[in-house]
């Protein structure tokens, strides 16, 4: 097995602070915001047997203990004590987390203290859009305001994130629309919102990625099973190419989010274009154990420099541990397997699994 360093995960969500039942522990397992169908159940899932095998022992528990008696230990430690146990057991030194997701979830101080690392603010755009816009009563305040929150964020977080993708679709025309194109869609979308409602103008989002992009911040977008909804042919992030193409040599790094199960289109992005990385993020954790099988796949095409580490997890401290000893296990597995059949020297697999888990 090849050991991994600490861990630096690229993308994440905050944990939640309330107590959970058995029903509402089990959604976060599954891929859905729905209760599991009757008569079956969400652990009965890779991610649940991955729950089941990697977090009991650091709540003091044996491994595969039944659910009931997981979640009774969890409530007689306590949401704080569960999570911090969780997290520290993780062995992610950095969080970048996303901040745009609803719901009583924890920020980056909060996760960073839980979990002994440190932690810094992906800021989500169509979430700033959405708070800008409660502040502007007209489409020339709007598109200032923007401006200007998006120089702010800039100047704190350390990336852009975008759920384009999953609100519309990746197939946007790939270059900025033009300023009366924005201001009448601007004008339109401000007309017609309501309190909540998502955001999934094409062309208001499309000028949301460009003004990230005119802000030299990494940009990740969502691609692949990023969100929950039955079209994942929307999110193939093979259909970001022409994107792709049209921000090459501007100066921002793409990171492609979540590619599975299109992963190796993910992983052909990055081979071809020096401004593209990619990641499996949840992925593993919803593969399980076949987690080194999909690993393996992306390290078929992608350059191992153009590949992060990433959790994806939200709500649960679990989805963290689970993504972090998979990716770890998984990792360990396949590049130890290539150093094993002499493919490889020890020295430079060390080096890579260093690469892609942190460097």
């Amino acid at each position: 097995m090849i050991e991994t360093p600490s861990l630096v995960d690229q993308y994440c969500h905050g944990v939640l602070r309330t107590e959970l039942g058995l029903g509402t522990f089990e959604t976060y397992l599954g891929r859905t915001p729905a209760p599991a169908a009757s008569g079956t159940t969400f652990f009965d899932t890779q991610t649940g047997f991955a729950v089941r095998r990697w977090c009991p022992p650091l709540l003091g528990l044996e491994p595969h203990c039944p659910p009931a008696r997981y979640l009774a230990r969890r409530r007689e430690l306590g949401v704080l004590e569960t999570g911090r146990r969780l997290l520290r057991g993780s062995g992610i030194s950095i969080y970048l987390v996303d901040t745009g997701l609803p719901g009583d979830l924890t920020g980056p101080v909060e996760i960073a203290a839980a979990g002994d690392a440190q932690a810094r603010e992906i800021v989500r755009l169509e979430l700033l859009a959405q708070q800008v816009a409660d502040t502007s009563g007209t489409v020339e305040g709007f598109l200032a305001n923007l401006a200007e929150a998006v120089h702010s964020a800039a100047g704190s977080a350390v990336a852009f994130t975008s759920v384009a993708g999953v609100r519309h679709g990746l197939a946007l025309a790939p270059h900025p629309p033009g300023p009366g194109e924005v201001r009448g869609a601007v004008g339109r979308w401000l007309a017609g919102r309501r309190a909540g409602a998502a955001l999934t103008d094409p062309v208001v989002l499309r000028h949301l990625l460009w003004v990230a992009v005119a802000s030299g911040l990494p940009l990740q977008l969502q691609a692949g099973t990023a969100g929950p909804g039955p079209r994942i042919d929307r999110t193939d992030p093979a259909l970001l190419t022409d994107f792709a193409a049209a921000t090459a040599g501007l100066g921002t790094d793409l990171v492609l989010l979540h590619g599975y199960p299109y992963h190796r289109h993910a992983a052909h992005l990055a081979s071809v274009f020096p401004h593209v990385y990619a990641d499996l993020g949840p992925a593993l954790a919803h593969t399980g154990a076949r987690a080194a099988a999909v690993l393996a796949e992306i390290l078929e095409l992608a350059p191992f420099g153009k590949l992060l580490f990433s959790s994806g997890a939200r709500g649960l401290p679990e989805l963290h541990v689970v993504g972090a000893r998979l990716f770890r296990e998984a990792l360990g597995r396949v590049l130890g397997g290539w150093v094993g059949d002499g493919a490889w020297s020890r020295v430079d697999a060390e080096r890579v699994a260093a690469m892609v888990a942190a460097g």
